[in-house]
């Protein structure tokens, strides 16, 4: 079996070196030291005993992932670029779990990480309260919080990476009222997240600007379970048919869906209800999950930068995993609009008799 003495041996360097590499603090040394030690590995095919580091370190490579629900392709898409990031930079595996954006499930998660030797964990939540992300920081947990913003006024022990969820609907919004529509609606599922509400925000923000305050109306669909997001679809297809059973002016023309699924939801519920997207009604969707493209016609929707986004999500634990001085701090990422067919000028619409 090989032991890190020979990765040692046969980089030239000293044990010590081999385990920075090893844990993800490569960045400090050489890059013609790096090159031979990764070289070593390599070529040794070396594996570290992880029961072994545990017990000498107390914890494990390992980083707690906490989802709201795979269930949402945009989750997953978030996900593997972390572990891909995560395991080929820096030998972490991740461990997964699904929280439903239940407070008293994700703060389990944490008492369950810890038993397990795991000190940094990644969540997505955008809860309006994260004092139980605190409490696993005060205890030594690196962590990373996902799709919220650090509260304002607030200090804070995590760090936070979220996308200008104000600005995705702002454009959205915009969007849609460029074609001409003025009767408009947000159309989300009950239940208020932080993202949820800057987007809201946004979205009132463009239609005041335009001067529709009057006409932008927010559609919050009633859960089909205990969580709304891994039924999205399925919510946005009922409120889809309640929408298309409105008569005249009362019906909107252009709707902003809080995420892809949901919008996905809205043109089956409008094609079973008889109504064509964009002809009768113009759907813009936020994630550019990767169905959004496959959709007849395809969904316009608004491009989060995930990759980037993920790739300082796990810098930030690594670097907070090595050096626990680091100071946290807030990032906040740039959507940008993708146009395809769900959305065509309001004077294409057909009427309904």
């Amino acid at each position: 079996m090989t032991k890190i003495q020979d990765v040692a041996s046969r980089a030239g360097v000293s044990a010590s070196t081999v385990s920075n590499v090893l844990n993800g603090r490569g960045n400090r040394m050489a890059k013609e030291t790096l090159a031979r030690v990764e070289a070593a590995i390599e070529a040794l095919k070396y594996r570290p005993n992880t029961s072994a580091r545990q017990l000498k370190t107390g914890h494990t490579p390992m980083l707690g992932l906490l989802v709201p629900s795979l269930a949402n392709p945009m989750y997953g898409s978030i996900a593997r670029e972390i572990e891909t990031l995560a395991q080929e930079r820096h030998g972490f595996r991740i461990m997964i779990g699904n929280t439903y954006r239940d407070k008293a499930k994700e703060a389990r998660f944490f008492e369950d990480l810890v038993a397990y030797g795991v000190r940094g964990v990644i969540i997505i939540s955008s809860l309006v309260d994260e004092q139980h992300f605190e409490s696993a920081s005060e205890r030594g947990m690196v962590v990373v919080s996902y799709d919220r913003r650090l509260t304002p006024g607030a200090t804070s022990r995590i760090d936070h990476v979220s996308v200008d969820n104000f600005e995705a609907a702002r454009i959205a919004t915009a969007h849609l009222i460029e074609q001409g529509h003025t009767q408009l609606a947000f159309v989300t599922a009950a239940g208020m997240t932080m993202s949820r509400r800057e987007k809201i925000s946004g979205f009132k923000a463009a239609a005041a600007k335009a001067g529709l305050a009057e006409n932008a109306q927010v559609v919050e669909g009633t859960p089909l379970s205990e969580y709304g997001d891994s039924v999205m679809s399925e919510v946005g297809r009922i409120e889809a048919a309640a929408l298309a059973a409105r008569k005249g002016p009362r019906r909107p023309t252009g709707i902003v869906a809080v995420n892809d699924m949901m919008a996905l939801g809205l043109m089956a519920g409008f094609r079973e209800a008889g109504l064509h997207v964009p002809a009768d009604v113009s759907v813009v969707g936020m994630d550019d999950v990767f169905l959004s493209a496959l959709m007849n016609p395809p969904l316009t929707t608004v491009h989060l930068p995930v990759a980037e986004m993920a790739n300082t999500i796990v810098e930030r634990v690594m670097s907070r995993l090595s050096d626990p001085h680091i100071a946290t701090s807030e990032f906040m990422f740039q959507p940008r609009l993708v146009t395809r067919g769900s959305v065509a000028p309001a004077a294409r619409r057909k009427k309904v008799q």
